[in-house]
């Protein structure tokens, strides 16, 4: 529709008959007003009845205005919100905006017509909006998932008694975020992307696809080289609040959420990103960063795996036992054990720091172990109380923070002051728990920190 046929469509058109009508009224109005005029001046009273008139007719005119005043907020007939749009959920029939919380529930109802409309009908009575709605169907029955937005003064167990009285079962109900108002097509193919770009992200995709759920990824071979016997069928197995899942790099993957029996759809969710996975291979991000130390020496920062294995192991024998012992707590041994695990994105993020001859001074690990979540570093003998330590656990805190974790620990010894400085140079609220000699200091994020990385002279007290 081209502008000129727009603004046509937009005129009113045009009535000559209203025209005439309100011409000949207008005669009208002067012929009885002069005629009543010349009545009230020739009368005895006719002064003052004039006055009166014109009084009248002013107090008229103000009634009116403020009468007009009064009710020109009210809609028009078939428009609820005054300009063409029905009023938030947020706005009552006062015009005041009420606070409203968001919710994420789910519930089992009866695979029958009419059952999601009882749910619906229950919901509209207390005023909630349903924001969004997916189903997985069960063979008796199906899981019905909703984002809602309901006022903030309807509690979560009078949702669920409504909700039960209008047919649904095994309802589980949480708080939501503006995170959640993603639909789920973008969400998953969000998740898809981070995972085809870094290997490491599968463990994080899982969770964030699934909601609170415990990741376990079992390698098939243990640290001292005998098979662990986990594995999985090819295709997975699905057992109610158990999923497991054969895992590319061998072992198995598995997810645990008590709370809330997996779907059949989320289980082929879960697979395909696994599957996902197996296809694209070992990959990690390749990007890398040039930093010159207070000194002058250049540092290059990047990502590892498990193809850097051979520059690790041979920056453990540069290393002293001492340095080892302070890394692993245990047997200096068995410390080439753990690289290859350690180095496995499966289980983690791991950043390294490489000289410019290309040789390996420093690793930094953030380990995913369950519903936490571990950092670890090691830095060459020769290349201590340079900063190196700090730069590497600012940039894992920032990773953690990016991947919505609450907190992150460190398990060291008491004597291991470097790690401790370090860590209370984060800016963070510390926990922190001892026992026979060893320490776990534990970070609470809660939000983003005011830096990812602190500057140099900050580095070099923190180490000293």
């Amino acid at each position: 529709m081209t502008d000129v046929t727009s603004a046509k469509s937009a005129r009113r058109p045009h009535h000559w008959r209203r025209d005439l009508i309100e011409l000949a009224a207008l005669f009208t109005a002067v012929v009885v007003a002069d005629t009543i005029a010349k009545t009230v001046v020739r009368g005895a009273d006719g002064p003052y009845l004039l006055v009166f008139s014109a009084i009248a007719l002013i107090a008229t005119a103000a009634f009116h205005t403020w009468w007009a005043r009064r009710h020109s907020h009210a809609p028009p007939a078939g428009d609820p919100g005054g300009s063409g749009h029905t009023p938030l959920p947020s706005d009552t029939g006062t015009g005041e905006p009420v606070e409203t919380s968001l919710w994420r529930m789910r519930t089992t109802v009866r695979d029958a017509p009419g059952s999601l409309a009882a749910l619906c009908t229950a919901l509209a009575r207390h005023e909630v909006d349903i924001l969004t709605l997916q189903t997985h169907p069960l063979a008796e029955g199906t899981v019905d998932e909703f984002l809602l937005r309901a006022p903030t003064v309807l509690q979560a167990n009078e949702l669920t008694h409504e909700i039960a009285a209008a047919g649904g079962s095994s309802t589980w109900i949480e708080r939501a975020d503006a995170h959640d108002l993603v639909d789920t097509p973008t969400r998953l193919l969000g998740l898809a992307t981070r995972t085809a770009l870094d290997a490491a992200e599968l463990p994080l995709a899982l969770r964030q696809l699934l909601g609170r759920c415990t990741i376990h990824s079992l390698p098939a071979v243990s640290l001292t080289g005998r098979p662990t016997g986990e594995t999985a069928p090819v295709e997975g197995v699905l057992e109610e609040t158990v999923m497991r899942l054969r895992d590319p790099n061998g072992g198995a993957i598995t997810i645990e959420r008590p709370y809330l029996p997996f779907t059949p759809t989320e289980f082929a969710r879960a697979r395909a990103l696994v599957e996902l996975d197996a296809r694209l291979g070992p990959r990690i991000p390749r990007s890398h960063d040039v930093l010159t130390l207070p000194e002058g020496n250049e540092i290059t920062v990047r990502r590892v795996d498990q193809s850097d294995l051979v520059a690790a192991r041979a920056m453990h024998d540069r290393c002293s036992e001492r340095t080892l012992g302070l890394r692993y707590h245990g047997p200096v041994g068995d410390a080439d054990r753990y690289l290859s695990h350690l180095l496995s994105p499966r289980f983690g993020r791991t950043l390294a720091v490489q000289t410019a001859s290309g040789r390996l001074v420093a690793l930094g690990h953030l380990l995913w172990d369950g519903d936490e979540t571990e950092v670890a570093l090691m830095v060459e003998d020769d290349w201590q109380r340079r900063g190196i330590g700090s730069e590497l656990l600012g940039r894992l805190v920032a990773m953690a923070v990016e991947a919505g974790c609450e907190s992150v620990y460190a398990v060291t010894q008491s004597s291991n002051t470097g790690m401790v400085a370090a860590m209370r140079a984060l800016n963070l609220p510390l926990d922190y728990q001892i026992e026979e000699g060893t320490l776990v200091i534990t970070a609470r994020l809660g939000s983003t920190p005011t830096r990812s990385r602190l500057p140099y002279e900050e580095y070099q007290q923190a180490e000293r």
